[in-house]
């Protein structure tokens, strides 16, 4: 595995690049290592602000030449966000590259992790989850996981269940002032609900398993729907029926 060393030499690598391009007019730190030394196993995420003359693609190309040249990178993905582009890295020894570009104009913080290195940036833009948009795609989810139960396809029923469970904790999240996305505030959720979430998970792939799994993982939903009550009101029958055992 990668140590701090190589991520501090990657790293400085990046900077050293955007400080000596004239198309880069601003730089910032986001993710864990925004808000201090982050630890052993943060990874690096770098974005910058692009002239606006000057094409994104172009850039990006060019810091990926260099990446894969310098630094043995492997290009995984690219992930358009409204004007910003982010491209994935692999480096030596596992450690992940992030890096994104945004045209100047609209270059700034979108979440609290955000620390500016040089040039300016736009107001910070901190965007919430709408709790009912979390409920509703989990009552989807539910309905989908059934509807495979039934037919009895047990590997893909895992997969909704598994959905609707992560949905209930980014809600649960949601209503203590946590992060939602992506688990980041799961492990900090009192161990009651952890545990209560833990008897969601499935533990095998049999028809009764998956509706037992599926009960407690909707139980688990309507209980921390509390941010959307208006919609956990209008499908609380619906999806109680929805994991009843069939007749």
């Amino acid at each position: 595995m990668f140590t701090i060393a190589d991520r501090e030499h990657a790293r400085d690598y990046v900077l050293d690049r955007a400080k000596a391009d004239s198309r880069i007019v601003a730089a910032a730190v986001v993710g864990s290592l925004a808000l201090g030394e982050g630890d052993r196993w943060s990874d690096i995420d770098l974005t910058f602000g692009v002239s606006d003359d000057v094409p994104i693609a172009a850039v990006l190309d060019d810091f990926t030449a260099g990446l894969v040249r310098e630094c043995q990178a492997i290009q995984l993905f690219d992930l358009p966000s409204g004007p910003t582009i982010y491209r994935v890295f692999l480096l030596p020894g596992c450690l992940q590259c992030d890096l994104s570009f945004t045209p100047a104009a609209q270059f700034g913080a979108v979440g609290s992790q955000f620390r500016l290195l040089f040039g300016s940036a736009k107001e910070p833009v901190h965007p919430v989850p709408q709790a009912s948009q979390l409920l509703g795609y989990a009552v989807h989810h539910a309905l989908r996981a059934r509807v495979c139960i039934e037919r009895g396809r047990y590997w893909q029923a895992e997969y909704w269940t598994s959905a609707v469970r992560d949905y209930a904790l980014s809600l649960a999240c949601l209503r203590r002032g946590l992060p939602a996305a992506y688990a980041r505030g799961v492990d900090d959720l009192p161990e009651s609900l952890r545990s209560e979430a833990l008897d969601a998970v499935c533990c095998s792939l049999t028809p009764e398993e998956l509706l037992r799994a599926l009960a407690r993982s909707v139980h688990l939903l309507l209980a921390e729907s509390g941010d959307a009550p208006d919609l956990a009101k209008a499908v609380e029958l619906q999806v109680r029926e929805l994991v009843a055992p069939s007749p």
